[in-house]
């Protein structure tokens, strides 16, 4: 993200606007949101991600900009000299709402919680459109979630489209292009191509996807395993940050322990190196900690496979 300027004198290549009222120069080429968070002001987003271009996909980032007959992505749209923005207008507020809504009633959101938390801020009442998706004839009956690797798992019936998994598989991550979305309106879904499973597909399982899906429908087999087994209590885990022992990289990692376990390894985000991504190894390559530890001899007999499986 740009560095925003603050105070000094005016340069050129910046620009002024006004947010709700307030005046606010940012660098040419910075977005709405730019603008607004520099303003001190914030607004929902789902499909935003601080690491990937804008891609404007959810839209209930929208904001009212004078002059312009339709509300516009703050993510997307850049600020312009002049510009004045409405970020919490009524109108804008029935948009998020009707975001939140669509959201709530087509997918999973549960486990999304900024999705809940949106729906409670702006009122959302997603069962009102239970009647017209009950006699959609497109729509599919719930699907289970593919588990098909030891490393993660696709429960897709969560998944809001952002594309943010996309993204971060393509040219902007990982450059693999292992994951893309298929079909149309609501069959329209992520896909390895061809429904394939994905020991078959081109991806490389870095797990980059699965760090940026904001609801859980690509999620960490281990973790998948032990909520399902109702194990998996974020309160009681904490977070240790090392250097990952593979290469002569040295990415930061950080591990989740939970009850003196290693659950999930992530980077973070802000980090120069990593901008919170890893390879299969520092994702995934830890089981070793305790299979040496407690059995001496590879993984343990009472965990799933999952739970750290070797990347080699």
């Amino acid at each position: 993200m740009a560095e925003l300027a603050r105070g000094g004198r005016r340069d050129a290549a910046e620009v002024e606007i006004r947010v709700d009222g307030r005046e606010v120069r940012v660098p040419a080429g910075a977005t709405l949101l730019d603008a607004i968070r520099a303003a001190g002001g914030d607004v929902p987003t789902l499909c935003y991600h601080e690491t990937l271009e804008p891609i404007g996909a959810c839209r209930i980032c929208v904001v009212e900009l004078e002059g312009s007959r339709t509300l516009v992505p703050a993510c997307q749209r850049r600020a312009e000299p002049g510009t004045l923005v409405r970020t919490d207008t009524e109108r804008v507020q029935t948009s998020r709402r009707m975001v939140a809504e669509l959201l709530q009633s087509s997918a999973d959101t549960s486990l999304a919680p900024d999705v809940e938390r949106y729906g409670r801020a702006y009122g959302s009442r997603p069962e009102r459109w239970r009647p017209l998706l009950d006699g959609a004839q497109e729509v599919e009956a719930p699907t289970p979630a593919r588990v098909d690797n030891d490393l993660y798992v696709r429960d897709l019936d969560r998944c809001i489209l952002c594309y943010r998994c996309v993204e971060a598989c393509g040219e902007q991550v990982q450059n693999t292009f292992a994951i893309g979305v298929a079909g149309r309106g609501y069959g329209a879904r992520i896909d390895a191509g061809f429904e394939l499973p994905l020991p078959e597909s081109a991806c490389v399982y870095c797990g980059n996807c699965v760090a940026v899906c904001p609801t859980e429908a690509l999620v960490f087999r281990g973790e998948y395993e032990m909520r399902r087994a109702g194990t998996w209590d974020e309160a009681r885990q904490h977070v240790t940050t090392t250097t990952c022992p593979y290469c002569g990289v040295g990415c930061p990692i950080e591990l989740h322990v939970q009850d003196n376990r290693i659950v999930k390894a992530t980077a973070p985000v802000d980090d120069p190196t990593t901008h919170g991504y890893l390879c299969i190894k520092g994702r995934f390559g830890w089981a070793y900690v305790h299979a040496g530890l407690e059995t001496g001899a590879g993984q343990e007999p009472d965990r799933p496979a999952a739970a750290g499986a070797s990347p080699d």
